[in-house]
């Protein structure tokens, strides 16, 4: 296991409730944020946050699930263009516990649709007339300790399915009919699992798509090879066990064709599992703080290289952005967000249209905020 040092470590120090116009730099790119930058003015108990363009206007929107563990509303952000978020609609008219947010075309008609995944409540999902205007169409599932709903199709019938996550209970796989109907599917993982997160992507190049599972609560982290017909094979280790898993993500990492796979952990380093593409991870690197609390992963090309990228979401740590030089193993880090906050989510999408991706947090018990890349500059003035 090969460990890196940053090569650009710097940290944007914000204060405890609010911070202006700022700049973080790391070698052509940069990340700004400013109080006109912010998500409404709640500081609700967000703990997810997604983007789509949901209202088919061209540019994307913003999703944020609140609540965790207390009812709270869901809101949806839309992007009047530049990154311009002067729009605020509540999602649903129930407050629930809702810990997880993902968009996807369940019913076909070629719009987005949105499903949450709450805490001791049913999921629901929303969908979609075609200009961002949701209605609840159902719920799904048994009420629950869910923690992440992923949106895959898992059966290959060339519809959107959905897989759902619970702490210290059983995890399940609900089918999709192709028009937004959702059956009960297997379980997938054991009964007493406490699986934070799950990725889908066939890792071993046999056409089924396979289950790699987060697992924390001294659990250890788990490969679940699909062998066809929502059946999986007996669980392979993933990783090692002294792993605390929150968040997982897959990429090409090393750009050899091969998927890799990414770990954000709490209390140890994050690490990147580097796929020999027939299901196996020989070998591995890790990366971010020894003592890293991280509750999020995105991977994406944040600075238009051709190779992926990192971005982690920390709690009472910097959140980064890892900056790949193309063997998946060093990395510059540029830090950003405020250093005090619980980001429990992190996600990447063209915002402002620049053609390179920004980022949006979802920050429990303070506002959540968007940080849209630049390039290299000095740091910007409040006007």
């Amino acid at each position: 296991m090969r460990r890196f040092r940053p090569i650009v470590n710097l940290v944007l120090v914000l204060g405890a409730s609010m911070y202006f116009a700022s700049t973080v730099v790391a070698q052509g790119r940069s990340l700004v944020s400013s109080e006109r930058l912010i998500l409404g003015t709640e500081s609700n108990r967000s703990a997810s946050v997604r983007t789509g363009d949901v209202d088919g206007d061209g540019d994307l929107d913003v999703v944020v699930a609140n609540g965790r563990h207390w009812p709270q509303q869901n809101f949806l952000f839309l992007n009047q263009g530049k990154a311009k978020f002067s729009v605020m609609r509540p999602l649903g008219q129930d407050r629930r516990t809702t810990y997880a947010c993902e968009l996807a075309d369940l019913d076909g008609d070629g719009d987005l649709d949105i499903v949450t995944g709450n805490d001791m409540s049913r999921g629901q999902l929303f969908i979609n007339d075609g200009d961002g205007n949701f209605l609840v169409d159902s719920e799904f599932g048994a009420v629950s300790s869910v923690r992440s709903v992923t949106l895959a199709d898992v059966d290959g019938d060339g519809d959107i399915d959905i897989l759902a996550t619970s702490r210290s209970q059983p995890n399940r796989i609900y089918i999709n009919d192709g028009f937004a109907k959702l059956s009960d599917g297997p379980i997938f993982g054991k009964m007493n699992d406490s699986t934070i997160d799950v990725a889908v992507a066939d890792v071993n190049n046999d056409g089924h798509q396979d289950l790699l599972l987060a697992n924390r609560d001294g659990q250890q982290n788990e490969l679940l090879l699909g062998v066809g017909n929502l059946k999986f094979a007996a669980a392979n280790a993933l990783g090692n066990n002294k792993d605390q898993t929150r968040a997982i993500a897959t990429a090409d990492m090393d750009g050899d064709g091969n998927l890799d796979c990414v770990f954000g952990n709490i209390g140890q380093p994050n690490r990147i599992l580097f796929g020999d593409g027939k299901g196996g991870f020989p070998d591995s690197v890790s990366f971010a703080n020894p003592d890293s609390q991280t509750y999020s992963v995105s991977v994406a090309d944040m600075d238009n290289d051709g190779v992926m990228d990192v971005v982690i979401g920390n709690a009472n740590q910097p959140n980064g952005v890892f900056f790949n030089n193309g063997d998946g193993r060093n990395f510059r880090e540029l830090a950003f967000g405020d250093p005090v906050a619980a980001t429990y989510a992190v996600t990447v999408g063209d915002l402002d249209g620049d053609g390179f991706a920004d980022i949006v947090v979802a920050n429990s018990a303070r506002t959540n905020r968007v940080f849209l890349s630049r390039p290299q500059r000095a740091p910007a003035v409040e006007q």
